[in-house]
């Protein structure tokens, strides 16, 4: 009987949306953690990953303030990264109890893979293995790279005015107009066409958010007042990420990485894949940047499925 499961659960104080596909309810579990923070992703899931559901039930996780689990923070929610960590851990057990299984596959993309690499350090007990896509390594590095990128890029085509506004920019991210100055570069980075790898805008994306039954149009706002809202609540944190004291694990890891993504770096990653100590995989994407999983659907999830089955 295929697994078809689209609903909302008591997560903490927080009600938050799951939709769940697969080929039938006795297939493991796979857990999808979106982007952003606050990067919902449930059309693009159901349009680009489906086949996924040939070997995993695949939970698409709409995360606390995200899509149409959207709510409004407060300074008294005390929203944080541990936040994320332990609705996750409340979601797994909710779901281990639900489908009678023992662990789950986690798959983390970008600020997903985060929360990713941090929840197996916790709680390995609960994991198979873990996917990393578009994988962070170390935040203040990675955007010092999207920076040099999009400097260089700009001084090659001649963009005098966006070389001064670069210039100007402090990339502690710690000054009042800190969030115009970090949009200002990752606009540039997709500009450039190394954010989706040959395209210069998100619009074939937005197209699918759009088009897409999954959303209706109070969730397509939604998203975007919950991106912004995450973003707000948690990038300074975000920024004090750095994972390159984190090399023993016990879980298996595969990381997925588009050959030119530019947003978190992707030499940043391989460099990391030689220094942690666990079974592990590398596997590249030529023609992505950092969306290989949406870039280059077929083969991401071919690849998925097939690291699955020799573990």
């Amino acid at each position: 009987m295929k697994t078809q499961v689209s609903k909302y659960i008591q997560i903490g104080y927080s009600k938050q949306f799951i939709s769940i596909f697969g080929e039938n309810n006795n297939l493991p579990l796979l857990v999808y953690l979106h982007g952003g923070p606050g990067d919902a992703a449930l059309p693009l899931m159901y349009k680009y990953n489906v086949e996924l559901g040939k070997a995993f039930n695949v939970v698409v996780w709409e995360q606390r303030g995200a899509g149409k689990s959207y709510c409004k923070f407060s300074e008294e929610d005390q929203i944080s990264i541990e936040t994320y960590i332990e609705d996750l851990h409340s979601l797994i057990l909710y779901l281990l109890e639900t489908f009678k299984q023992e662990k789950v596959y986690l798959l983390g993309h970008s600020w997903g893979s985060v929360l990713g690499l941090m929840f197996i350090k916790k709680y390995p007990q609960l994991i198979h293995s873990y996917y990393g896509c578009g994988q962070v390594v170390n935040m203040k590095k990675g955007l010092k790279c999207q920076y040099d990128f999009v400097l260089k890029e700009s001084e090659e085509r001649n963009q005098r005015k966006i070389v001064q506004r670069l210039k100007t920019i402090d990339l502690s991210l710690t000054q009042e107009d800190w969030l115009n100055d970090l949009l200002f570069v990752t606009k540039l980075v997709v500009r450039y066409k190394h954010s989706l790898y040959g395209k210069s805008n998100y619009n074939q994306l937005v197209k699918d958010f759009i088009f897409s039954s999954k959303y209706t149009f109070k969730d397509l706002i939604n998203r975007e007042k919950g991106s912004l809202q995450s973003i707000q609540y948690l990038w300074q944190e975000l920024m004090e990420v750095d994972f390159s004291e984190y090399k023993s694990f016990d879980v298996p890891i595969t990381f997925f990485e588009g050959r030119h993504d530019r947003h978190v770096s992707s030499s940043l990653v391989e460099e990391y894949y030689h220094t942690i100590k666990t079974p592990k995989k590398l596997i590249w994407f030529e023609n992505s940047s950092h969306f290989p999983q949406w870039e280059e659907p077929n083969k991401f999830n071919q690849s998925l499925i097939s690291i699955k089955e020799q573990n």
